[in-house]
């Protein structure tokens, strides 16, 4: 070693200008960054921390510190190192990664580190840059760091692990973190609960339900490895996201039995669990055993009670719960109030609705961007005025809140169910001044629209501007378009643009086929539309009750009783039952055939399925069966 050091020194003396170089640098690391006390401060001896404040070991840090973000890494920095006498010791190595300096600096240093003698890296600095590196998002550095330290000898703690999942989880590098998982819980170190716990909440929060469940259930098998609190909510919220609440409910009642006391995130996870279920009461003891318990329902249970209550229609009661709540000093967030407000209004309660609305502000809630929608929307659906509606979407901009793209979708659909196309159309162009995307939700509306109003050059123009400028278009709206397509006769050109979107890669939905084959009838084209209905169960797309009803309906039009019959038996013997369309589209056809007695048995039928029949068709039968009536009273 001294010999090694004595060639060293020999080497630099024989070249006398690095030797002054060196010198030099010395001489300004003493002079440039001496840390000078004022001369009329002197130093408190009678405070122990001022005492380690200005230690000398303090100074040479500082010192250190000033050298590293003037120089960089590199040639001066080291000597700083060898004059401030500073050992490398994994103590300096982290603080010098927490110094304010380049990224690329921190990882120089780090490497030089590395290559001391007598030194070795350890899981403490190892993970002090990795943190650097997921701040600076260098996320492949960040990476190539963590595979150096798996590999490495230093030992690796069940925190350390958590940890690394828990920033891998962050950069979406979830197989990689499941890798790094299995790589060290194999070879160093044990996973504790809180290990598994990282690794189950990662995997939720990415959407892979599927793996939670089995993370679980590897867990259980480790030794001294027992889920806790954290992994029982994570289960119980994916059982609840998957639809699996029996699963759900089941876990809770083991946390239970295993003596862990349920927090009040699980209870309101169960309670959504049991409203999806339909269990409304149910779910109503849960919140007495939750405050029997003492578990006090927080905001989120409040929202997740009165939104279920609300769904299944026991409005007055979930308004009950909203205003004792108040009572018992349990403040309300936006997303609560906003909810209320949507069950009021829906349940015929609007003036209530408003009165919680004007109330916001003493509750510290100021109305945001979805409680203006809800209040629009809601106004739509109780057929306020259209002038209603427009005074509430003035008021939202008036009060600073500005129009989301559906707040404009909202917006146009009740305006164009009002058959307010124009000003529909108005909103479609402001929509397109505020520079929001095109809404296919939106154009669908008034392309309908203009469809009902026969103005199909108008609907066809529309439908191009917004596949110019979106590139394409969406299956409902190009059903919308060959509806009204068939709907005037022009078969041809809805043909083709059923054509067209499976060409552009827009897969047919049940309602474009319905459009098309509902075309193609009116057409008295019911071959073809056979044809087309036997293609769409072939390409995996399940026919609805409508689509067996248009088809019904050609074959009663052209095809005769005999084939509607057989169509309409066959609907009978399978899961697809007749509704009331199915019977009075085979009675109007058994009318027009002068087949009254069987129209009449058909009558019957339906009165005992609790169908009523079309009116116009029961008059015709009526006066070619004078007795049509009085048996149906009698079978009554």
């Amino acid at each position: 070693m001294a010999g090694k050091s004595n060639v060293w020194r020999r080497g630099i003396s024989t070249c006398s200008c690095l030797f002054d170089r060196i010198k030099q640098t010395e001489n300004e690391i003493v002079q440039m960054f001496r840390l000078g006390t004022p001369k009329d401060e002197t130093p408190s001896f009678g405070n122990r921390s001022s005492v380690r404040k200005n230690s000398p070991a303090r100074e040479l840090d500082e010192r250190f510190i000033r050298i590293l973000k003037i120089f960089k890494w590199g040639p001066d920095a080291e000597k700083a190192l060898e004059v401030l006498k500073l050992k490398v010791d994994h103590r300096l190595v982290r603080e010098v990664l927490q110094v304010d300096v380049e990224i690329s600096v921190k990882a120089q240093f780090f490497r030089w580190a590395g290559k001391r003698r007598n030194f070795e890296h350890d899981c403490t600095t190892y993970m002090a840059l990795i943190r650097c590196l997921e701040e600076a998002g260098l996320v492949g550095g960040m990476w190539k760091m963590i595979q150096e330290m798996v590999k490495s000898s230093c030992a690796i703690g069940p925190s350390n692990l958590s940890e690394i999942i828990r920033i891998l989880g962050r950069a979406k590098m979830v197989n990689k973190a499941l890798s790094v998982f299995y790589q060290i819980k194999n070879r160093k170190c044990k996973p504790t609960a809180a290990t598994y716990n990282s690794v189950i909440l990662m995997m939720m929060k990415e959407g892979h339900y599927d793996k939670v469940h089995e993370l679980y259930s590897e867990m259980c098998r480790e030794a001294n490895c027992f889920p806790d609190t954290v992994t029982y909510s994570a289960l119980i919220s994916t059982f609840g996201k998957l639809g699996r609440g029996d699963s759900a409910i089941s876990l809770f009642e083991e946390m239970k039995e295993n003596g862990l006391c349920p927090t009040a995130k699980i209870y309101t996870t169960l309670l959504s669990v049991f409203f999806k279920q339909g269990k409304a009461e149910k779910a109503l003891g849960l919140v007495q055993e939750m405050k029997s318990a003492g578990c006090a329902p927080t905001v989120y249970t409040y929202t997740e009670l009165i939104r279920g209550l609300g769904a299944a229609g026991r409005v007055e009661e979930a308004y009950s719960i909203f205003l004792n709540m108040l009572n018992d000093g349990c403040k309300p967030d936006v997303v609560l109030i906003n909810n209320v407000i949507n069950f009021l209004g829906r349940g015929g309660m609007f003036p209530d609705a408003i009165k919680i609305f004007e109330g916001m502000e003493s509750l510290n809630c100021t109305p945001n961007v979805v409680t203006y929608n809800t209040i629009i929307k809601v106004l739509f659906e109780s057929k306020a005025p259209v002038s209603e509606v427009v005074w509430w979407y003035e008021k939202m901009k008036t009060c600073g809140v500005s129009p989301s793209a559906y707040t404009y979708s909202i917006l146009i659909d009740g305006f164009c169910k009002k058959n307010s196309l124009e000003k529909a159309l108005l909103m479609l162009e402001e929509m397109d001044e505020k520079g929001f995307p095109p809404c296919p939700a939106a154009y669908c509306s008034i392309i309908n629209s203009l469809g009902r109003s026969k103005r199909y050059d108008a609907a066809h123009e529309l439908f191009q501007e917004l596949k110019e400028n979106c590139g394409s278009s969406s299956a409902r709206v190009y059903a919308v378009m060959i509806k009204h397509y068939g709907r005037c006769g022009r078969v041809t050109e809805a043909v083709d643009l059923f054509d067209e979107m499976k060409r552009l890669g827009c897969s047919p939905d049940v309602y474009a086929y319905n459009a098309l084959m509902s075309g193609m009838v009116r057409a008295g084209m019911t071959d073809e539309a056979q044809s087309l209905l036997r293609t769409m169960k072939e390409n995996g797309c399940i026919p609805d009750l409508n689509s067996h009803n248009i088809i019904l309906n050609g074959l009663a039009r052209t095809g005769g009783p005999e084939r509607a019959i057989e169509m309409f038996t066959k609907m009978k013997n399978s899961e697809m039952k007749p509704d009331a369309v199915s019977y009075n589209t085979l009675l109007g056809c058994l009318s027009r055939a002068g087949m009254f007695e069987e129209a009449a048995r058909l009558m019957r039928e339906m009165r005992l399925n609790g169908f009523e029949y079309d009116l116009i068709t029961y008059s015709s039968i009526l006066e070619a069966v004078g007795k049509v009536d009085e048996d149906l009273k009698l079978a009554a």
